[in-house]
């Protein structure tokens, strides 16, 4: 029989292996032979296959050509992935991106399982992103997205053109805008080189990935011309210019530095020989160390304090060192007055020294004791108030010389405007004093002068419990002291939900609501000497005055005081209250008893009970002086109380009287 021609390639590599394993082989080879002969005798290759390639493995489809995917031989499976897909296998070798993360050297192929599943047909998606696209794990690949990066979608990076042309060659996927392999990690293969090759191709050097304006790493002392002194803090584009073109740019290579007059002007005009750094040094040039070692102490105006500081030119106009420079007074060089003559007045006649030094403007030598020579004195806490508080610092605008010096002139009224009219007319000084704001002299005589005298328990409360901020009405922080509504209820709640709306509504002779004083007293709450119990449809007469109010006025709602209770709600009927001791003996249908029959709210006993009209058996005769419990002794236990039964009494004589037979 004639050999397939791969039925004889496959032989050949049998024979080849025939030294090694050879039982092993050669039985695996005979089922490879089996399979692919009854691939031609068989019509559907489904029935071999696990399913249908995807669209880029297609070419690869059918029965015989299972061994370009899958190796052969004993032990675990083999895919050969790698043997195709040279360019991740080069990744891997090389240590680079994420295949070589999760793929060890020399794997079996195994682990490309995990994301790469195939034989799920053509439109089968092969890569399978845990969890998604969108929360793909960028450090996974060996390169962290931080600061600007992180916020770059993945389109923008991976493109084609940003794929170095050496690494283009290497990826087997024809669209190179569709693969995420090739990317170099320098800054220069995505970002354009700003500089022109003028400093390091490694960007990292000086920027970081936050912010590239900013160059915290760059050093500029490992230049050529390390910064001192001023030069620090001179702005970058000061030396290093913009240079205008097609392509605009910063010039950070061949500016000249060698001597002063490269980027300064000399501004004696050439009337010193000597380098600007004999004079000068780059700490500050108002910093001058003169050249020859000339020595100002030698003068009548040594150069003490600030003096010192101060450039020659400000002296010596036009660099004309030998004409004489009036010095006797401050006013001779500090003119005009920063002033504006508002000290011309007092006894130095605006002279600087009275209150400056050579030191420095600031501070001032004005003294709050100097300040007490002025027609405002500083006491209390004034004394310590900073001037820049009072005289706002405006440089020669700046007003010393103040005319309101009212409170209100300098401190924003905190009352919003509710002591506005008389008779304080926003006057602090009547509740405040300068030692501090926070301890006021308003006092209960005080207090009687308002709308509001203070009386009884209100005398004791603190001012906060009803001077509270109000933010409703006032900006945060503002306390309310003016109260249109000033009955109880504006303060306390009604504990009682309106029940005496008719009574607190009452007004008083000035035309004032009663309010809770209907009832109460501002001297407590317990006593109610404004309320009459017979004005209501109950009077309280005999035992009933004793009697507390929450023994008619229950809680509600297992409430244990009188807030919860409904006082209208109160019963008039006597079992309402009290519980019938005679177990309905007496009553009049319905569960009624007309206890009143009998009783009085004066005191239940003795009863009134009438024998011989009430009842149906006459105590005529010897029967009056008998006592009740000799005739009514047949006691009952009703739901477990023992009760004293009158109906049925006997009335036979035999029932109450031995027989004398």
């Amino acid at each position: 029989m004639r050999q397939r021609p791969e039925q004889w390639a496959y032989g050949q590599r049998v024979e080849a292996h025939r030294r090694g394993r050879w039982s092993v082989r050669f039985r695996t080879a005979l089922w490879v032979v089996v399979v692919l002969h009854l691939s031609y005798s068989i019509p559907s290759p489904a029935q071999i296959s696990p399913g249908p390639l995807s669209k880029a493995h297609a070419s690869l489809g059918g029965p015989t050509q299972c061994t370009e995917c899958h190796g052969l031989g004993v032990g675990a499976p083999k895919l050969k992935c790698l043997e195709c897909h040279t360019d991740i296998r080069e990744h891997i070798a090389t240590n680079r991106g994420f295949h070589a993360q999760v793929v060890v050297k020399n794997s079996t192929g195994k682990a490309c399982v995990s994301c790469h599943s195939e034989h799920n047909g053509l439109d089968f998606s092969l890569i399978h992103w845990e969890p998604s696209f969108q929360a793909f794990d960028h450090n996974k690949t060996g390169y962290p997205l931080e600061g600007g990066h992180a916020r770059l979608s993945c389109k923008q990076c991976h493109t084609a053109e940003h794929i170095p042309a050496p690494e283009r060659h290497n990826i087997i996927v024809k669209d190179l805008n569709r693969t995420f392999l090739g990317l170099a990690r320098d800054c220069l293969s995505c970002h354009v080189d700003e500089h022109f090759s003028q400093l390091s191709k490694d960007c990292s050097s000086c920027h970081t990935f936050t912010d590239w304006k900013s160059v915290p790493k760059f050093n500029h002392a490992k230049a050529k011309y390390a910064l001192t002194g001023a030069h620090e803090r001179v702005a970058c584009q000061k030396c290093h210019v913009r240079v205008e073109g097609p392509r605009p740019y910063v010039k950070y290579r061949g500016l000249p530095f060698s001597n002063c007059t490269s980027c300064h002007t000399d501004p004696h005009k050439g009337a010193f020989s000597a380098t600007c750094q004999s004079c000068h040094n780059t700490v500050a040039w108002k910093q001058v160390r003169m050249a020859g070692k000339f020595d100002h102490t030698k003068t009548t105006f040594p150069l003490l304090g600030k003096h010192g500081e101060v450039a020659c030119e400000k002296c010596h106009f036009q660099g004309d060192f030998k004409k004489p420079v009036a010095h006797s007074k401050c006013t001779d060089c500090h003119t005009p007055d920063p002033h504006r003559g508002q000290f011309s007045q007092r006894p130095k006649r605006g002279e600087c020294a009275e209150c400056h030094d050579v030191n420095g403007w600031k501070p001032s030598l004005f003294t709050v004791a100097m300040h007490a020579t002025t027609k405002y004195a500083l006491t209390g806490k004034h004394a310590a108030v900073a001037c820049a508080k009072c005289h706002l610092p405006k440089g020669v605008d700046t007003v010393f010389k103040i005319a309101q010096t009212s409170c209100a002139s300098c401190h924003v009224d905190a009352h919003q405007g509710q002591f506005a009219g008389p008779p304080h007319k926003n006057r602090c000084e009547d509740c405040h004093t300068v030692q501090t704001f926070h301890s006021v002299r308003i006092t209960l005589v005080d207090h009687e002068k308002t709308r509001f005298p203070l009386r009884g328990a209100h005398a004791a409360t603190p001012c906060m419990e009803c001077h509270k901020p109000d933010s409703a009405i006032f900006p945060p922080g503002s306390v309310k002291y003016r109260f249109d509504d000033r009955t109880c209820t504006a303060c306390h709640a009604d504990p009682h939900r309106g029940q005496f709306a008719e009574r607190m509504a009452k007004r008083r002779a000035d035309g004032s609501t009663l309010g809770c004083e209907s009832c109460h007293t501002v001297s407590t709450w317990k006593e109610l000497n404004g309320f009459d119990h017979s004005t209501t449809s109950f009077q309280l007469l005999g035992a009933h005055r004793a009697v507390a109010c929450s023994g008619c006025h229950f809680p509600a709602n297992l409430g244990t005081t009188l807030r919860e209770a409904n006082f209208k709600a109160a019963p008039h009927e006597c079992k309402a209250c009290h519980e019938d001791a005679h177990g309905g003996q007496f009553s009049k249908g319905k569960g009624i008893s007309d206890c009143a029959k009998c009783h009085n709210n004066l005191k239940w006993r003795p009863s009134l009970f009438d024998h011989e009209k009430d009842a149906t058996f006459s105590l005529r005769g010897a029967h009056q002086q008998v006592p009740c419990a000799q005739c009514h002794k047949l006691l009952r236990n009703i739901e477990g109380t023992q009760i004293l039964f009158y109906k049925p009494t006997p009335r036979e004589c035999s029932a109450c009287h031995a027989s004398a037979l």
